[in-house]
């Protein structure tokens, strides 16, 4: 036997007896993530996919100010939230490094292009479709067992915050992606939004039955005022009507099974975020919040910047700070950080039944 081999059989059960050992408390809260590319941090890097963000101008504010897999030009909302959880923001489960003590971190499941539907976003072929993300979840149980044993992870599986975001790409990358589209000939608007609720139910039910506990789940942001719709549907830089109308279809359902689900549960388990409300508060008014527009993407070519990819070909502005969206997309870091103030203080308008600021608290005095 080499003596790489026996110092490894020597090290190894003391690694296993300090993880073992560790106190799985609040301090050390595991963060799980689900859900689109507004969520995702890296693991369609590790995919076969054209949806990707692995290459600049992305992550130009990021502290290394390389690619990250963010669609952001630096944090997104999980990184954000995990700063106000005083963590390390979770790494992609896909990502090499993703072992050891880091699975105490929790992890990102999410996979940009997905949604609700396991037919929306098929145009990127190799994406971590939802219910992949949950049978990841499950693998990272199994794993993380193996390290500080079965009790101890389910400990921190329920105690852990858990976020969810799907449901716009339902709708751009799927019912609206492309005039008369399968969906659309299927179903009627009010129809697709109730079949979408429907489906979403399942998916959360089965994230509680894996152990989710504190769940933040998101409603669909203003899905016709984002750059790449202007660009498409815009007339003199007005939301487009159809899609706002899907997101106010879409939104008060989700509330109302949100709902319905903890009556069954007995329990506020799934928390409604309103990232409608949160979007439309600084895209109505911008000078507010001190960008000097919501229409206009940072990154990007054509109307709005709102044509194509954000790539190193494409005009990027000089300061991110004032932009309210860094591509055709997604947010700036900034307009996360506004976004994530509402997750951590907003009245029930925005964090229905309550904040994540009073769930800390409220888990702090048990």
């Amino acid at each position: 036997m080499t003596f790489s081999r026996i110092f490894l059989f020597t090290l190894l059960p003391c690694l296993l007896l300090s993880l073992g050992t560790l106190p799985v408390s609040n301090a050390t809260r595991a963060f799980f993530v689900f859900g689109d590319s507004l969520v995702d941090n890296g693991n369609n890097n590790y995919l076969a996919t054209t949806a990707r963000a692995d290459a600049p101008p992305y992550g130009i504010d990021f502290p290394s100010h390389q690619p990250t897999g963010r669609f952001s030009n630096g944090l997104n909302i999980p990184d954000i939230i995990s700063e106000h959880l005083g963590a390390e923001s979770p790494l992609p489960y896909l990502s090499p490094h993703l072992e050891g003590e880091k699975l105490l971190v929790g992890a990102n499941f999410a996979s940009a292009g997905i949604g609700i539907l396991n037919d929306t976003g098929i145009q990127f072929v190799n994406i971590i479709r939802i219910e992949k993300q949950l049978q990841y979840f499950e693998q990272y149980q199994q794993r993380l067992s193996s390290l500080i044993g079965e009790k101890q992870t389910r400990h921190l599986v329920n105690s852990a915050l858990v976020l969810i975001t799907l449901g716009g790409n339902d709708f751009v990358n799927n019912y609206y992606l492309v005039p008369y589209s399968a969906r659309s000939r299927e179903f009627s608007l009010p129809d697709y939004v109730q079949y979408l609720n429907s489906e979403y139910r399942k998916i959360l039910f089965r994230l509680y039955e894996l152990g989710a506990r504190q769940v933040l789940v998101t409603g669909t942001g203003p899905l016709g005022c984002v750059p790449a719709e202007l660009a498409l549907r815009s007339r003199a830089g007005l939301c487009d009507p159809e899609l706002q109308q899907a997101a106010d279809l879409f939104n008060p359902q989700m509330v109302q099974m949100l709902g319905e689900l903890n009556s069954q549960l007995q329990s506020d388990i799934f928390i409604a975020v309103n990232a409608f409300r949160m979007h439309m508060d600084f895209i109505s008014n911008p000078e507010a919040y001190g960008f000097v527009t919501s229409k206009v993407a940072c990154c990007g070519q054509g109307p709005y910047n709102g044509i194509g990819l954000c790539t190193v070909l494409s005009s990027v502005c000089p300061n991110r700070d004032v932009y309210a969206f860094w591509d055709a997309f997604h947010p700036t870091e900034r307009a996360n950080r506004i976004i994530v103030s509402q997750f951590m203080a907003g009245s029930t308008e925005y964090m229905n039944p309550m904040n994540l600021s009073t769930i800390l608290a409220m888990d702090a005095r048990i």
